[in-house]
Protein backbone atom coordinates (compact mmCIF):
# COMPACT_ATOMS: atom_id res chain seq x y z
CA UNK A 1 0.00 0.00 0.00
CA UNK A 2 3.09 2.45 0.83
CA UNK A 3 4.23 1.66 -2.41
CA UNK A 4 1.01 2.86 -4.29
CA UNK A 5 1.13 6.03 -1.51
CA UNK A 6 4.55 6.57 -3.13
CA UNK A 7 3.48 6.89 -6.77
CA UNK A 8 0.69 8.83 -6.21
CA UNK A 9 2.34 11.61 -4.30
CA UNK A 10 5.52 12.09 -6.16
CA UNK A 11 4.18 10.67 -9.62
CA UNK A 12 1.76 13.75 -10.51
CA UNK A 13 3.91 16.29 -9.08
CA UNK A 14 7.05 15.69 -11.38
CA UNK A 15 4.80 14.79 -13.63
CA UNK A 16 3.09 18.19 -13.83
CA UNK A 17 6.29 19.96 -12.93
CA UNK A 18 7.88 18.59 -16.30
CA UNK A 19 4.75 18.84 -18.48
CA UNK A 20 4.80 22.37 -17.76
CA UNK A 21 8.70 22.13 -18.62
CA UNK A 22 8.18 20.67 -21.80
CA UNK A 23 4.92 22.93 -22.87
CA UNK A 24 6.94 26.00 -22.27
CA UNK A 25 9.94 25.31 -24.45
CA UNK A 26 7.54 23.85 -27.42
CA UNK A 27 6.15 27.57 -27.20
CA UNK A 28 9.46 28.89 -27.24
CA UNK A 29 9.12 30.66 -24.00
CA UNK A 30 12.56 29.75 -23.25
CA UNK A 31 14.24 31.87 -25.87
CA UNK A 32 14.40 35.23 -23.84
CA UNK A 33 13.58 34.56 -20.04
CA UNK A 34 14.57 36.59 -17.13
CA UNK A 35 14.61 35.71 -13.69
CA UNK A 36 10.98 36.94 -13.28
CA UNK A 37 9.67 34.73 -15.74
CA UNK A 38 11.00 32.00 -13.78
CA UNK A 39 9.30 33.22 -10.94
CA UNK A 40 6.34 33.01 -12.78
CA UNK A 41 6.45 29.77 -14.10
CA UNK A 42 6.57 28.44 -10.45
CA UNK A 43 3.81 30.44 -10.03
CA UNK A 44 1.75 28.60 -12.80
CA UNK A 45 3.45 25.41 -11.54
CA UNK A 46 1.75 25.88 -8.14
CA UNK A 47 -1.53 26.74 -9.24
CA UNK A 48 -2.25 23.86 -11.89
CA UNK A 49 -0.64 21.55 -8.97
CA UNK A 50 -4.26 21.04 -8.38
CA UNK A 51 -4.94 19.75 -11.91
CA UNK A 52 -1.70 18.02 -11.56
CA UNK A 53 -3.05 15.60 -9.27
CA UNK A 54 -6.18 15.67 -10.63
CA UNK A 55 -5.32 14.50 -13.92
CA UNK A 56 -2.06 12.53 -13.10
CA UNK A 57 -3.52 10.01 -9.90
CA UNK A 58 -5.15 7.48 -11.61
CA UNK A 59 -2.21 7.22 -14.52
CA UNK A 60 0.51 7.18 -10.96
CA UNK A 61 -1.10 4.17 -9.84
CA UNK A 62 -1.55 2.27 -12.58
CA UNK A 63 2.64 2.80 -13.16
CA UNK A 64 2.58 1.77 -9.49
CA UNK A 65 0.63 -1.44 -9.95
CA UNK A 66 3.28 -2.35 -13.09
CA UNK A 67 5.92 -1.65 -10.31
CA UNK A 68 4.22 -4.01 -7.99
CA UNK A 69 3.77 -6.40 -10.30
CA UNK A 70 7.36 -6.46 -11.00
CA UNK A 71 8.45 -6.77 -7.55
CA UNK A 72 7.01 -10.10 -7.54
CA UNK A 73 8.85 -11.67 -10.45
CA UNK A 74 12.21 -12.82 -8.50
CA UNK A 75 13.91 -12.50 -11.77
CA UNK A 76 13.56 -8.84 -12.17
CA UNK A 77 15.99 -7.00 -9.87
CA UNK A 78 15.80 -3.47 -8.54
CA UNK A 79 17.36 -1.70 -11.91
CA UNK A 80 15.79 -3.43 -14.25
CA UNK A 81 12.34 -3.23 -12.54
CA UNK A 82 13.16 0.89 -12.33
CA UNK A 83 14.11 0.21 -16.15
CA UNK A 84 10.96 -1.75 -17.40
CA UNK A 85 8.56 0.52 -15.25
CA UNK A 86 10.16 3.94 -17.00
CA UNK A 87 10.05 2.78 -20.34
CA UNK A 88 6.46 1.80 -19.91
CA UNK A 89 5.43 4.87 -18.79
CA UNK A 90 7.58 7.14 -21.26
CA UNK A 91 5.69 4.80 -23.64
CA UNK A 92 2.21 5.53 -22.36
CA UNK A 93 3.54 9.38 -21.86
CA UNK A 94 4.49 9.67 -25.38
CA UNK A 95 1.24 8.06 -26.86
CA UNK A 96 -0.44 10.45 -24.51
CA UNK A 97 0.64 13.85 -24.92
CA UNK A 98 2.70 13.69 -28.22
CA UNK A 99 -0.08 13.86 -30.30
CA UNK A 100 -0.96 17.43 -29.03
CA UNK A 101 -0.58 20.68 -30.69
CA UNK A 102 0.95 21.23 -34.64
CA UNK A 103 4.04 19.92 -33.84
CA UNK A 104 5.03 16.33 -34.17
CA UNK A 105 8.16 14.47 -34.07
CA UNK A 106 11.32 12.36 -32.27
CA UNK A 107 11.86 15.87 -30.19
CA UNK A 108 8.19 16.16 -29.45
CA UNK A 109 8.20 12.07 -28.79
CA UNK A 110 11.30 11.97 -26.69
CA UNK A 111 10.09 15.31 -24.61
CA UNK A 112 6.51 13.66 -23.61
CA UNK A 113 7.98 10.43 -22.94
CA UNK A 114 10.56 12.16 -20.37
CA UNK A 115 7.13 13.41 -18.77
CA UNK A 116 6.33 10.00 -17.81
CA UNK A 117 9.92 8.31 -17.40
CA UNK A 118 11.28 10.49 -14.92
CA UNK A 119 8.60 10.35 -12.33
CA UNK A 120 8.00 6.52 -12.54
CA UNK A 121 12.06 5.61 -11.67
CA UNK A 122 12.15 8.17 -9.11
CA UNK A 123 9.22 6.56 -8.01
CA UNK A 124 10.16 3.20 -7.98
CA UNK A 125 13.78 4.28 -7.09
CA UNK A 126 12.31 5.58 -3.62
CA UNK A 127 9.89 2.30 -3.23
CA UNK A 128 12.46 0.38 -3.24
CA UNK A 129 15.06 2.26 -1.10
CA UNK A 130 12.39 3.21 1.92
CA UNK A 131 9.37 1.30 1.46
CA UNK A 132 10.01 -2.57 3.51
CA UNK A 133 7.86 -4.85 2.30
CA UNK A 134 6.21 -7.25 3.75
CA UNK A 135 7.51 -11.26 3.78
CA UNK A 136 5.32 -14.10 3.30
CA UNK A 137 4.65 -15.87 6.82
CA UNK A 138 6.37 -19.51 6.74
CA UNK A 139 4.69 -22.34 8.52
CA UNK A 140 6.47 -23.55 11.54
CA UNK A 141 7.68 -27.22 10.90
Amino acid sequence: MKRYLVFALIGPFLGGFLLLLTTTYQSGYWAQTSLGEVGKLFAVFFKTLQYSYLFGFLPALMIGAVDDILVHIKRVGPGLRMLLVGLFAFVLASFTYSSRGPDSGAVQFILYGLVGFVPAVISSWLVQRYVKEPQAATAPT
